[in-house]
């Protein structure tokens, strides 16, 4: 999940995070956080994550643990196997594994990316996405 020339920073199972969190690289969740995410970043929520958020804002959501309150993800949110999420969700990608149990709505962002997320690296996916900014110039 870490982007190439950025930081990667783990909340360990122990910590237990109350207030507003901002960050601009990865973070990884495997602790307990309540209170509200807004990040440029991409967020990862482990499996033994629980996360009460206000709303959780970032531009890529992997959730695998319990997360409960409004997702909003720039770029993609993914769901795996065995999360829980009880909350609406906007973005412009979603991915929903089975064996998930979701509660909420979902809204899809207009502008979705030309490049399917889902079948790149990061990296790739970036320089596409600078390519793209560079010709509309």
């Amino acid at each position: 999940m870490s982007k190439e020339n950025g930081n990667l920073t783990v909340f360990g199972q122990e910590t237990e995070f109350d207030g507003v969190l901002e960050f601009t690289d990865s973070l990884v969740i495997t602790g307990k956080f309540h209170g509200t995410i807004k990040a440029t970043g991409d967020l990862d929520i482990d499996r033994s994550a629980v996360c009460d958020v206000d709303v959780m804002n970032a531009e890529s959501i992997v959730v695998s643990g319990k997360v409960t309150g409004r997702i909003e993800a720039s770029e993609r949110v993914e769901l795996c196997s065995g999360s829980r999420v009880k909350g609406d969700i906007k973005t412009a990608r979603i991915r929903i594994s089975d064996n998930v149990e979701f509660e909420g709505q979902v809204s899809m962002l207009s502008e979705v990316p030309d490049i399917d997320i889902f079948s790149v690296a990061s990296a790739e996916y970036k320089d596409a996405l600078i390519k793209k900014t560079d010709e509309a110039r």
